[in-house]
């Protein structure tokens, strides 16, 4: 391995770019960003007017708050997250942090991914109208080009 380095019984790969946003704990398993990094600090942001309104997030994670207007049961939604940090490549990984009374209720998933955003749907999968304030947690798994 020509650009690697003996560190005893493994090897220190000297391959890995941007290493200092990676966060990888033998101890514990977990695998992440290195919110130590200034580049890696989790965005929080708030929709301002509507559930359709988009936001700007330019951080690998973090959390979007989104408005508290009604979403009529079966219906979805859809809004643009732009970030300066996606490729078109880029799997994006969502979450509900917070803000729905009962589990079950809303359905996330990301409609497309382009270099500088991706597109997330919130579907109201109960049979009620719902006004809750939704956190959601995102992350990118940056993705290679092919």
């Amino acid at each position: 391995m020509s650009n690697s380095q003996a560190i005893g019984v493994a090897y220190q790969d000297q391959d890995i770019v941007n290493s200092n946003l990676s966060l990888v704990n033998s101890t514990s398993g977990q695998i992440g960003y290195n919110t130590g990094s200034s580049t890696a600090v989790p965005t929080a942001v708030t929709q301002a007017t509507s559930k359709s309104t988009g936001v700007t997030a330019n951080t690998p994670c973090g959390t979007i708050t989104m408005n508290g207007a009604a979403l009529a049961a079966g219906v979805e939604v859809a809004f643009v997250v732009t970030n300066s940090t996606v490729s078109a490549y880029d799997v994006p990984v969502l979450a509900i942090k917070s803000g729905s009374a009962t589990a079950g209720t809303y359905l996330l998933s990301v409609a497309a991914v382009a270099a500088g955003s991706f597109t997330v749907v919130v579907t109201n999968a109960s049979a009620g109208s719902l006004s809750e304030a939704l956190v959601i947690s995102f992350a990118l798994i940056h993705v290679a080009q092919q």
